[in-house]
């Protein structure tokens, strides 16, 4: 076997075929440069390493030199976790017993990028992770096994990456014989069922603290660690907010617009939103530690009442993933007038 991967779930699934009985000829990942810009990489040089395993690093295993690397290896079988890049017919043809991969959703549902992000986002209670065999596009191919798992209310993408990891472990153990053997099961996506996420990236991460108590909380858990992050602007400085919670009781009789900041609770502040208020835990302005937010507020001598930074409707909604880029949004464009 080839085992491909790079982020999340990929060292759990290498971890549990390391202990199979099963040959692995190879591990293909990131090589350092893009490690870097990866969300959630994870080093499986080392553990390849006891094994002594050879370890490939490539940013595109269709193209024909890499793909001639994987074909030396003369693997029976692709084992392709957390890779976040599709391949191409030359991969999908050259194992006999096919190629394998996962994807953290219950597909046909939320086919695309960052399922368990969006899943966080928009406040959904039930996910889970499908084992399914390749095939050309994205997430189509037939499904061998699917877990499914709950989102909590405290859950984070990182958290629900631990549950999505150890459940494609359990399924790679189960599956791995008849998978070998050429038997496994595999059942045809009802394509008609399918929906296709939208791409996320990280200059999407602005807040909008018109919406919910709830829909703030969401999105703040369903970007932060290893994610790059949501955001907001407050006197032209970007503040990252790293963690929140819903407070408990009654909301305070005064109620500002949102997007104010209501003053200090213990570790937190409270920030006016959209029909209630939210607390939020940890910050990180731009350039400087994360910290408690409590401690920033008091460290930047801010009062009661400051608002944050306004944004322009058109960009929440693209932030959303509702409707297309704007032609201009200030943190990502040069200024009218400015050349980049």
């Amino acid at each position: 076997m080839v085992f491909v991967g790079a982020v999340h779930e990929a060292a759990p699934a290498l971890k549990a075929l390391l202990k199979a009985d099963v040959e692995v000829v190879g591990v293909v990942t990131l090589p350092p440069e893009a490690a870097g810009r990866a969300a959630g990489f994870v080093d499986l040089a080392a553990l390849a390493a006891p094994g002594g395993i050879p370890v490939l690093t490539s940013t595109n295993l269709n193209a024909p030199e890499e793909v001639a690397r994987v074909r030396a290896l003369q693997p029976d079988l692709l084992l392709v976790v957390g890779w976040n890049r599709l391949l191409g017919d030359d991969l999908l043809a050259l194992p006999p017993r096919g190629c394998i991969g996962f994807h953290a959703s219950l597909l046909p549902r939320h086919r695309g990028r960052a399922p368990v992000n969006w899943a966080i986002i928009r406040g959904e209670a039930l996910t889970g992770n499908t084992m399914m065999f390749l095939a050309p596009g994205a997430d189509t191919g037939d499904i061998i096994d699917q877990r499914r798992f709950s989102i909590e209310i405290d859950d984070t993408c990182a958290t629900v990456y631990d549950k999505v990891g150890a459940s494609g472990a359990e399924m790679i153990l189960q599956h791995l014989p008849a998978l070998l053997r050429g038997d496994a099961p595999r059942q045809p996506q009802d394509h008609g069922a399918a929906d296709l996420l939208p791409k996320r990236t990280p200059g999407m991460g602005i807040i909008d603290w018109h919406r919910t108590p709830r829909q703030v909380h969401d999105w703040i858990r369903g970007m932060t660690h290893p994610y790059p992050g949501a955001f907001t602007w407050f006197r032209g400085h970007r503040l990252f907010l790293w963690s929140s919670m819903l407070p408990a009781g009654a909301e305070p009789a005064w109620q500002p617009e949102p997007g104010t900041l209501m003053g200090m609770e213990g570790d937190a502040v409270r920030v006016r939103v959209g029909g209630g208020s939210v607390l939020i835990t940890r910050l990180q302005q731009e350039n400087e530690a994360e910290e408690a937010a409590a401690a920033w507020f008091v460290r930047k001598g801010h009062r009661r009442d400051l608002v944050f930074d306004p944004v322009k409707p058109d960009i929440l909604c693209w932030a959303r993933g509702e409707s297309p880029r704007p032609a201009y949004v200030p943190w990502l464009d040069p200024a009218p007038g400015e050349t980049s």
